[in-house]
């Protein structure tokens, strides 16, 4: 189908972008890669009057490591993620993540913080940014505020961000001992599952963990009975399988569709919980 009419503008600063957007007066979208607006737009599912293009706006790309924290710019696209030198040395389960997004037009073109903003319930970057205990920077009129990925994502296409605000970063600490694992559905590589773990591990014991799960729900969350069970217990596999096992039997609400059965996906969060937290001891 063919999009309905709309003007289009670009944004110099993320200033401009807010000022263009607020004389929308709600009824405009902002632009970065378009890979989850333009497929909606040519449904006519969405129907803005006005696209405000910020993918050229430079303060909103790069990776920068300062302060012991890591951020990401949120027009930074999937393709740089994958290769950043300072993630796959600092924190290589984001580089992992993002190359294992789509395809290569997708990876070039698709941004982390358009992503985040539509919020697919089988996006990988969720899964991690809750593994990694991450912070999304948003600015809008009322000024600038960091919202926890644990409080970001909140259900279906939901997120807690204002009609009137940016993503304009991503920031997290620096987590080597974190792995992210995907069944991924062949023709689009989204997630039909998808879980991200990370361990805080010393003298052979873990004192901590975190775990994200994508795909299988309306929206990622953190698999937090696996986590309890972890805590305490020693940094092997054994404890590992113990931990993921039947955390697909615990979750309510799981997904049902062509590509996997409500049941299918039970199973495969359990396995794929295994192979993330594997992973993430693989790197202690």
């Amino acid at each position: 189908m063919i999009p309905s009419a709309f003007e289009y503008e670009r944004a110099t600063s993320v200033d401009d972008a807010l000022a263009k957007l607020a004389a929308t007066g709600g009824a405009g979208k902002l632009l970065a890669g378009g890979h989850s607006l333009v497929p909606l737009m040519k449904l006519r599912l969405n129907e803005p009057t006005t696209l405000i293009d910020i993918a050229r706006i430079a303060e909103l790309v790069g990776i920068r490591e300062q302060d012991g924290l890591i951020e990401i710019g949120a027009g930074t696209v999937h393709h740089d993620v994958a290769t950043s030198d300072v993630l796959r040395n600092r924190c290589p389960v984001v580089s992992d993540t993002a190359a294992t997004i789509g395809d290569p037009q997708v990876r070039n073109r698709g941004t982390i913080g358009g992503s985040l903003a539509h919020a697919d319930p089988a996006a990988d970057y969720p899964a991690m940014l809750l593994a990694v205990d991450a912070q999304i920077q948003i600015q809008g009129p009322g000024g600038v505020r960091a919202v926890p990925a644990a409080d970001f994502f909140q259900d279906l296409f939901t997120v807690d961000l204002a009609p009137d605000e940016i993503i304009t970063a991503v920031r997290f600490a620096p987590v080597r001992a974190a792995a992210y694992a995907k069944l991924y559905q062949r023709a689009s590589r989204f997630a039909i599952v998808g879980v991200a773990a990370s361990l805080d591990v010393a003298d052979g014991v873990i004192r901590g963990a975190r775990v994200g799960l994508t795909g299988a729900l309306s929206h990622a969350v953190r698999l937090t009975a696996v986590e309890a069970a972890l805590v305490g217990q020693p940094a092997t596999g054994s404890a590992t399988a113990a931990a993921a096992k039947g955390a697909g039997a615990a979750l309510s609400d799981v997904n049902a569709d062509l590509h996997a059965s409500e049941a299918y996906r039970r199973a495969m969060v359990s396995v794929f919980t295994k192979r993330a937290l594997d992973g993430a001891l693989a790197r202690v």
